[in-house]
């Protein structure tokens, strides 16, 4: 099967840590915008708005250390896929291309490494927009009782090595096709070819998809309560957009993320979690509106 590709960008294989590369789509020219991809995903989520936001600036897609192209490190330790160093990871891809600092946008899985990536590299991440996400302590917050029921997949993967990757792999297309489904209100948004891509790129990685996810239930919890505890929040001016998943679950979504940021636009969509590929303009033009030029 051809991998599809973002027309007009180049790909580019970029070493961050001792034995792991990044693959990146990069095209235009510009100001510097990284944009990081979501589950089950890859860099291929943005093909649509990468090509609006290459008139006007270089944008910078990677897929994440564990996904896609992207090398996929075993789990020897919790380190190595928490949030912490797949934002550093982001923050050496961009310096290795050129660029010491950039506007950062991130989906989902990609938000919660755009989120430490601006948490850790405030004077490198000059602007930021998280995309249908709450950060790591504020999720698992939000998912108690019956509503943890919409995160089932995020307490499956939070469990020790070996059940998880072997329950995923063994229905791997049904396990990821659901989300693919269950989160998108235009199916039309995702066509035969990227949602085959998808589902092939996220079965051949199902050991480092978990690895991310369990990070999520321990070492990202440390790091975000140590910001929390130490009154860390980010410097930098911040854009939310989300579904106003809100009133069903029974939290106040612009409040949790007040509580990191004093420089915060947030604002609700109409469309799914996949927002980029079903309302791509408008996500065009929120990241245009937040990047310089």
């Amino acid at each position: 099967m051809t991998t599809p590709r973002i027309p007009g960008f180049t790909e580019h294989r970029v070493t961050v840590d001792d034995g792991v590369t990044l693959n990146a789509a990069v095209g235009g020219a510009g100001a510097p915008v990284v944009l990081l991809h979501g589950f089950p995903q890859t860099h291929l989520m943005w093909r649509h708005v990468a090509v609006d936001l290459a008139a006007d600036h270089t944008v910078i897609c990677p897929d994440l250390r564990g996904y896609g192209a992207s090398d996929k490190p075993a789990e020897t330790g919790p380190d190595v896929y928490s949030k912490r160093t797949m934002a550093r990871d982001v923050v050496r891809l961009a310096a290795g291309l050129g660029h010491d600092h950039f506007t950062l946008a991130g989906h989902d899985r990609g938000a919660l490494v755009a989120f430490r990536a601006a948490m850790d590299h405030p004077d490198t991440v000059t602007r930021a927009l998280f995309l249908d996400v709450l950060p790591t302590l504020d999720m698992w917050d939000a998912l108690r009782g019956v509503n943890g029921a919409v995160g089932f997949h995020l307490y499956l993967m939070a469990q020790a090595p070996g059940l998880p990757e072997e329950m995923i792999q063994a229905a791997a297309d049904s396990f990821f096709g659901y989300f693919l489904d269950a989160w998108t209100e235009d199916p039309a948004a995702i066509p035969s070819d990227i949602r085959a891509h998808y589902l092939a790129a996220s079965a051949a990685a199902v050991p480092s998809i978990v690895a991310d996810y369990r990070a999520s239930a321990g070492v990202d919890v440390d790091h975000d309560t140590a910001d929390r505890d130490a009154g860390n929040t980010l410097a930098m001016p911040v854009t939310v957009l989300q579904q106003d998943w809100g009133a069903a679950l029974g939290y106040h979504a612009q409040g949790l993320w007040s509580a990191w940021t004093d420089d915060l636009e947030h604002r609700t969509v109409s469309c799914g979690h996949f927002m980029a590929e079903e309302d791509p303009q408008l996500i065009a033009d929120e990241i245009r509106a937040l990047a310089p030029r």
